[in-house]
């Protein structure tokens, strides 16, 4: 189902156009494709929970795999229940620039926005 110009599931990430164009690019830089975006939840933070993005070429066994705009997102089934909803854009303005990930699941972040709990 598209819903303004993203591709969304009932359950599982969101990557919006912009993060998936942006990944594919770097996936092209890359010059490799095996790779694929994974997003994990780690322990860690000032809130308890940190947020992974990274290039993985390993399958692992329960992963949840999204695809979205020829890149495929994949979350670890131990991650998954903390990101169910999570929209993750690319921005790049004067201010900032890089990942930003919308979780409905954190009820509280800390002031970087790096962590949540």
């Amino acid at each position: 189902m598209t819903v303004s110009g993203e591709t969304t599931h009932q359950s599982g990430i969101v990557l919006s156009d912009v993060a998936a164009a942006k990944v594919k690019s770097l996936l092209e830089q890359e010059g490799r494709d095996d790779l694929q975006l994974r997003v994990a939840v780690q322990p860690g933070g000032c809130s308890g929970l940190r947020y992974q993005l990274f290039f993985d070429e390993r399958q692992l066994d329960g992963d949840v795999v999204a695809e979205f705009g020829g890149v495929n997102v994949v979350t670890d089934r131990m991650s998954a229940p903390y990101l169910g909803g999570a929209t993750i854009d690319f921005v790049d303005s004067i201010e900032k620039q890089g990942f930003t990930i919308d979780n409905p699941n954190a009820t509280g972040s800390c002031a970087c926005g790096d962590s949540f709990h």
